[in-house]
């Protein structure tokens, strides 16, 4: 793995201390556990910004590269919740950072962010925000009720809803993604992306110098007003060595990251988050080429339907023999018979059957019938 990178931060033209700080994790553990950056902006006024994101940039690298017994995600997000401890117990709530660490490890890219500092992923001349911004106006984005430009413009547009250091517990947003040779992943602080749009972010980032892509950032943010800290980290995966089921191709971004939700949210206790991960990771490469065989559900559930049919059929046709043709049934009751009157008796007019077919048959004699008035008019009354 080829992985080059640069990184600068400027204090702006409106403030007087830089709360911004960055990292870039160095040495031997590099090889084995991957490459680690990570970009925070301090919050709390005076100096107490400024310690609280270098407190976190350190104890988050320190931490990350001393832990072998995690996976690597699980053990950016431990690193992310010792230093919300560390920089809580120093400040009781006082002071406070946002934070966002990019990890390349093998071909893959682990994001974890708190608070609205940024990860952008750029391939080709596509950009991506992979991160997503714990702030009000991305609340109301996502809920609608603004615009993403109004957001950029909003009065509100700096109030976080979650940062390292505010309280006891911390909620860790986590994303994995593959690398292509030639990406390029941005972190940066809102006093970058809040004045210079992801189009401009990603020309600047496909300049092949890196120290003066991040020069040209923080002179555009500057030129733009420059309201707050400026911080601008690079980083350009020069070579991937592709897995052995990958071709060639290169992958769009839009079509390999369809949304970039996280992996795992953390419980407040911040246990092990490698079930989720190892759930939203690619398949493996000795997954089948070809599709699996039909589910043996379908042809069953068709001859259960044809069998309900039929029996179905069977029922109404019973039903039917019951009605008109009882004798027919061999679990129908005996007919009762009728008496047999004299021929003289016998009425003219058919008799009427009346009740179930189980029922004994009556026979009725055939009354004289009177002439019907006509409609609206009075009945005749029978002469006695």
């Amino acid at each position: 793995m080829d992985v080059r990178s640069s990184a600068r931060t400027d204090v702006g033209r409106t403030r007087e201390h830089n709360e911004d700080s960055y990292g870039i994790g160095e040495g031997e553990a590099v090889a084995r556990l991957g490459h680690l950056f990570v970009v925070c902006d301090g919050m709390g006024g005076h100096a107490s910004g400024e310690v609280a994101s270098a407190r976190a940039v350190e104890i988050i690298l320190k931490d990350y590269y001393a832990d072998d017994e995690h996976d690597r995600a699980a053990a950016v997000e431990q690193a992310f919740q010792h230093a919300n401890q560390r920089i809580f117990a120093e400040g009781r709530g006082t002071m406070g950072t946002t934070g966002v660490a990019a990890l390349i490890l093998g071909t893959t890219l682990h994001i974890a962010n708190v608070g609205d500092s940024r990860a952008y992923l750029v391939r080709g001349d596509t950009i991506r925000q992979i991160s997503r911004d714990h702030s009000l106006v991305a609340d109301q984005v996502e809920a609608g009720l603004i615009t993403p430009e109004q957001a950029r413009h909003s009065n509100i547009k700096n109030v976080i809803t979650r940062a390292l250091g505010h309280q006891p517990d911390l909620v860790v947003d986590l994303f994995e993604m593959p690398l292509q040779s030639g990406d390029v992943v941005l972190l940066c602080s809102d006093g970058l992306h809040g004045l210079v749009n992801d189009d401009e972010l990603a020309h600047a980032a496909r300049d092949a110098d890196l120290d003066r892509a991040c020069a040209t950032l923080i002179a555009l943010a500057n030129r733009r007003g420059g309201s707050d800290n400026i911080t601008a980290l690079l980083v350009r995966v020069a070579a991937v060595e592709p897995p052995a089921q990958q071709t060639s191709d290169t992958v769009p971004l839009h079509e390999q990251i369809t949304e970039p939700l996280p992996v795992a949210e953390t419980a407040p206790s911040g246990g092990d988050t490698s079930p989720a991960i190892e759930a939203a990771a690619p398949a493996p490469a000795t997954a089948p080429a070809t599709a699996p065989a039909p589910p043996t559900e379908r042809p069953l559930t068709r001859l259960g339907a044809l069998l309900s049919v039929l029996l179905l059929v069977v029922l109404v046709s019973a039903l039917l023999i019951a009605q008109f043709r009882p004798e027919l049934l061999p679990f129908a009751a005996p007919q009762a018979t009728a008496p047999t009157l004299p021929p003289t008796a016998l009425p003219t007019a058919q008799p009427a059957v009346i009740g179930s077919p189980a029922a004994p048959t009556i026979m009725t004699t055939a009354m004289p019938t009177a002439p019907v008035a006509p409609t609206g008019s009075p009945m005749p009354t029978p002469q006695g």
